[in-house]
This record gives C-alpha cells, structure tokens and sequence, in this order.
C-alpha cells in the first residue's frame, strides 16, 4: 500500500468527508447495540443461538466493515495523492570541462590520471539521458570547445578519447568557453520555453596557472545561474616527470571546492579511478533525471473497488445462508 502525508495531496480537504465514514461507523454500532438489547429483552437465548448461532451472527459484521474500509480507500483516491519519481530529463545541457594540462600525466592514478578520467567520461556519456545535450572542452594553457553541445553521445566519446595533455592550467579559461558554449546552444534551441537548464562539470586535478581568474568565472556562471559541479582528480602525493625532473602535482581541492559553493553546484572528491567513476554515476543521476510529483490516486481507487466488490459479495453470501 502506498505510503502518504497530507503534504504530498492534491485536494486534502476531500478527507473531510472520512467525518462522514466515522458517523456511519457510529451509527452502525449504536443500531447494533439497540438490536441486541431489544433481542436480548424479547428472545429465547437458546433458541437465539440455534436459529442464529454467534459464528454466523459475526460474519453479519464483515460487509459493513468492508464497505467501510472500501469508502476510507476511495476518499484517500479522492484526495489526489502524488509520490516522487525519479523521470528522465527531456531537455538539459552539460558541459562537461577537462583538464589536460601536463599534471594529467601524474601516475598516482593506474595508469595515468588522464587515462582513468577519459574511461570515467566516457561511461559517463554513454549513460546519460537521451534528453541530455552534452559538450566537451579541454583546458591547458588555454581552453577549446571541442564538442559544442549535442545528443550525439558518440561524437563526445570520440573527442574525450583524442585528449591529450599540454602546458599549463587555465581552469577559468576553461568555465568561460564552457559557458559561451551553454549561451550560444541556448540561443539556438531556447524557443518560447527559453534554454534548457545547464550544468557544467569540471574535472582539474591542480591549481590554475595561467588565464582568467577561476573564482571570477565561477561568480559569472553564479549570475547565470549554471552551477558547476567540481570533481578534484588525484592525490597529494601526484609527480609528474618534465626534462627529467619530477615535480609535484597535488590536487587544489579548495578552489574546487570555492567554485562549486560560489556556482551554487557540488564538491566531489575522487582519489581513485573507482571513486572517479563512482562521482560520474552521481552525477549522472543528479543531471539525467529529474523528481516529480507524479498521480498516485490509482492504487487507492483499486482497493477501494476491490474492497466493495468483496463487501457485496460477502453480503450476499451470509444473506443466502441466513435463508
């Protein structure tokens, strides 16, 4: 049986109407005590019990009870209750924004960080929502928009395949062409609905180096209303070797976790390929569908017809028994 709470009804007031339902179970109750004191003053008791034995005088109980049951069903249906669920979004967009600056390289992830986040991206797409439009830009020492945003999952996973690491992090760089890309696909697709609601997700495992300042970009994705969701990819302990030197490549989780609370997004930390794949499937979840309160009426005028129809037949069983 469905669970309920007066919030989750359409038209509450219809359980008024279960005061009604209350006044016939009284009234029911007070009839059968006048009955039995008038049988009690009049009747033979054992008589009573051989023309109607106390089994059968019980069963006489169980129309009236099913009906009752049967109209405190068919109110709650009239009530309009709803439940949540989880339905697949038909119109969104993702920019999905990857670092490939040279750090990527670091091997503290099997086999490379930038190998494990092209697998957990790739799964990523695959899974997402059919109504999901999803783009792709890499940031190195600058950023580049390299799938604008689409439902063709293949072109995405072809491109996030093809990165390959460069020079410098210029992560706002990268939450700038990120939201040119969500401005111009909203242009084209907005309508009188206007643009689908964006997200952008970005994945960086260090601290930007060069470009736009990414607290700014976040606070302009803030006035549009794009939250960003930030994955920090990697560990402290991350090197990467460049002209024979090895050089420490630790994960900035504070701006990442600045960006996502000034964007109005979410903070994820993965220091695994397993804990990165664990974020996309979040993130999947939270972006390919969406809660809704939907009818649930349905169930409850089932069992209130259902209880009826059992009510009328019992009713008419004891009845041809009682002949």
């Amino acid at each position: 049986m469905p669970s309920f709470s007066l919030r989750g009804f359409v038209g509450p007031w219809w359980f008024l109407l279960l005061v009604v339902v209350g006044l016939l179970v009284v009234g029911y109750l007070v009839a059968l005590r006048r009955r039995r004191r008038d049988t009690l003053r009049f009747a033979n008791l054992e008589l009573l019990e051989k023309v109607a034995p106390a089994r059968l005088r019980r069963r006489r109980h169980l129309a009236p009870v099913l009906l009752g049951v049967s109209l405190v069903f068919l109110t709650i249906g009239m009530a309009g209750p709803t439940s949540e669920q989880r339905v697949p979004r038909n119109r969104a967009t993702v920019m999905l924004a990857v670092d490939v600056s040279m750090s990527m390289n670091a091997t503290d992830i099997d086999p490379s960080r930038l190998a494990a986040a092209k697998a957990a991206a790739t799964s990523f797409v695959s899974d997402m929502t059919p109504g999901v439009n999803i783009g792709l830009v890499s940031f190195a020492g600058s950023a580049t928009v390299l799938v604008p945003p689409t439902t063709e999952r293949d072109t995405v996973t072809q491109s996030i395949n093809g990165l390959a690491v460069a020079e410098a992090t210029a992560t706002g760089e990268g939450i700038t062409a990120s939201l040119a890309a969500i401005d111009t696909f909203g242009n084209v697709v907005g309508g009188a609905e206007g643009p689908p609601p964006a997200r952008i997700v970005l994945m960086t495992d260090g601290k930007s180096t060069v470009g736009m300042d990414e607290l700014v970009a976040a606070q302009d994705a803030a006035d549009r209303e794009i939250p960003i969701s930030t994955i920090s990819f990697g560990t402290d302990l991350g090197q990467v070797e460049i002209e024979g030197e090895r050089i420490p490549v630790p994960v900035d989780d504070v701006t990442m976790r600045e960006i996502a609370e000034i964007s109005g997004g979410e903070f994820h930390k993965a220091a695994s390929a397993e804990e990165l794949r664990r974020v996309y499937d979040t993130l999947g979840e939270q972006i390919g569908y969406q809660v809704e309160q939907v009818d649930a009426s349905r169930p409850w005028f089932v069992l209130g017809t259902i209880t009826a129809l059992l009510a009328a037949a019992s009713s008419l069983l004891i009845s041809q028994r009682s002949l």
